[in-house]
């Protein structure tokens, strides 16, 4: 069996952004109908870098800023996820821009738990590696504020296991609106300690 195996589920790419202010209390990502990936993301994006400084994510291994290669220059979330946030929170729709999102795709059921390093490839070759799930954090439900007002404060809730992924290219090039990406997943078995 190969070490990455091709499966059946595709995503098309359906909404692109660049986020390119850090002002965490007012997120939000510009809409882009491609994106222009080298192997430091995404450039001009808050998240671009072939490192970063580690931060609450990771403190059980280092201390906060650190640096550490970045796995996290892309923020992907599904359509379907969307969705069900959304109707946790009792709201219409979530704009993904006030997720800080990169990749919104549709077509990949339970997105937000793919494995991580898993490829997602689009047919010009373009690769993005899943590093893991993204976590729900309260940057996104202070931007939905400005949508929402106080329903914006069930963001959290609604997003935990919902908020997609983050990734990191693997292949460069452009990735586009309409762009169908396939799913690769590591031919393993899924980890079982003793006991």
């Amino acid at each position: 069996m190969p070490a990455l195996v091709p499966t059946e589920y595709r995503a098309k790419v359906i909404w692109l952004g660049r986020v390119v202010s850090d002002d965490r209390n007012a997120l939000i990502a510009e809409p882009a109908p491609s994106l222009d990936l080298s192997f430091a993301g995404l450039t001009g994006s808050v998240h671009s870098g072939l490192t970063r400084p580690s931060d609450s994510r990771v403190t059980a291994q280092y201390p906060k800023g650190t640096d550490i290669r970045n796995v996290r220059q892309l923020a992907l979330v599904s359509v379907e996820d969307l969705k069900a946030i959304a109707e946790t929170m009792g709201v219409a729709s979530v704009d993904p821009a006030r997720l800080g999102s990169t990749v919104v795709v549709e077509g990949i059921p339970d997105f937000s738990h793919i494995p991580p390093s898993a490829r997602l490839q689009a047919q010009s070759g373009v690769t993005l590696t899943v590093d893991m799930q993204n976590w729900p954090c309260q940057f996104p439900a202070k931007s939905l504020t400005v949508d929402h007002g106080e329903a914006a404060k069930g963001f959290k809730a609604a997003a935990k296991g919902r908020r997609g992924v983050t990734a990191w290219v693997e292949r460069e090039g452009t990735l586009s609106l309409g762009d169908v990406l396939t799913l690769h997943v590591p031919g393993q078995r899924a980890w079982q300690p003793e006991g």
